[in-house]
């Protein structure tokens, strides 16, 4: 493999791999940096709504390997290696990964997120004992039995709806008043004869010896601690930027997140940022795939004519 590129792309999901297709097929010299998994975080969804050409929704696990085939077609290049670390050289980029240095003219940080974790009691121990963050992967193993699911949101709902498919009963544990996710998606939990809903709830704690056994809870207005027998729990709880290794190299807003221009620009010279790494994302896949596409161009630009910054 070469050690330098027109550009470097950190992050495997469909922002980067987006973002790769682009770069190659405007004949830029592209790595695409996947990290461990390819296809990051959407590799465990069982269903994508709402991603153009896909009326019925598709797979996470079947649209990823789409876009790396698409982009390696085009002329990527891949390596199973994530980003350790981005130091400026010679008016280029030196991304440092565990095979080694490769030197870029320009990269777009497409790192995504990752799910958070409850922090309590119980769950560090007992993960891969009953606590999941993947219902596809998992949601076999729980058939028949009571399952839980932490979160609100888009995720959590849908996740709750494929353990569903499988699991005898779905109890939905909110600390809110009222779910928050997409409306057909509330409308399907509402109608679903196994997915129960508990509002201001929270977990305090995951029980079991060798395995999750139950919950203990607490009710967030008047404190009130109730134990749930369980098989297992699912956390969609929110998502943590995987930027931790950038927080010495630029700016990030209160999230976590990496501040751009609507070009994708980041305040580092020849650095992008594309996906639900960047601030303000709406984190929907169509969007990552939109911000890949639109990082790229402006990379293109950029090598085409060596100026970041418009006017």
């Amino acid at each position: 493999m070469a050690t330098e590129f027109d550009v470097v792309i950190a992050g495997g999901g469909i922002a980067g791999l987006t973002a790769a297709v682009t770069a190659a097929r405007l004949g830029r010299k592209t790595l695409v940096v996947t990290g461990d998994v390819p296809g990051g975080q959407l590799m465990s969804i069982e269903k994508i709504d709402g991603y153009p050409g896909f009326p019925e929704g598709v797979p996470g696990y079947d649209l990823c390997p789409m876009l790396q085939d698409q982009a390696a077609a085009a002329g990527a290049e891949f390596m199973m290696n994530g980003l350790e670390r981005l130091d400026p050289q010679d008016g280029k980029w030196r991304v440092t990964t565990g095979e080694g240095d490769i030197l870029a003219r320009a990269v777009i940080v497409a790192t995504g997120t990752s799910l958070k974790k409850l922090d309590v009691p119980g769950e560090q121990r007992l993960t891969g004992n009953g606590v999941s963050q993947c219902a596809s992967c998992d949601a076999p193993l729980c058939r028949d039995r009571i399952v839980a699911v932490v979160g609100g949101g888009d995720s959590a709902m849908q996740e709750a709806l494929t353990l569903a498919e499988h699991a005898s009963n779905v109890i939905i544990l909110h600390r809110g008043d009222v779910l928050t996710g997409q409306a057909r998606y509330r409308d399907r939990v509402a109608a679903h004869r196994k997915i129960e809903v508990r509002f201001n709830t929270a977990v305090a704690e995951i029980l079991g010896d060798a395995r999750v056994t139950g919950l203990r809870t607490r009710k967030s207005r008047e404190g009130a601690i109730v134990d749930l027998e369980v098989a297992a729990i699912f956390a969609y709880i929110g998502l943590q930027p995987n930027t931790a290794v950038l927080q010495d190299r630029l700016s990030l807003d209160s999230a976590g997140r990496i501040p751009i221009d609507g070009c994708m620009r980041s305040e580092l010279v020849g650095v992008c940022a594309a996906g639900t790494v960047r601030c303000q994302s709406p984190c929907r896949a169509v969007s990552a795939a939109g911000d890949g596409a639109s990082a790229a161009v402006t990379v293109d630009r950029y090598l085409t004519e060596s100026s970041w910054r418009e006017g």
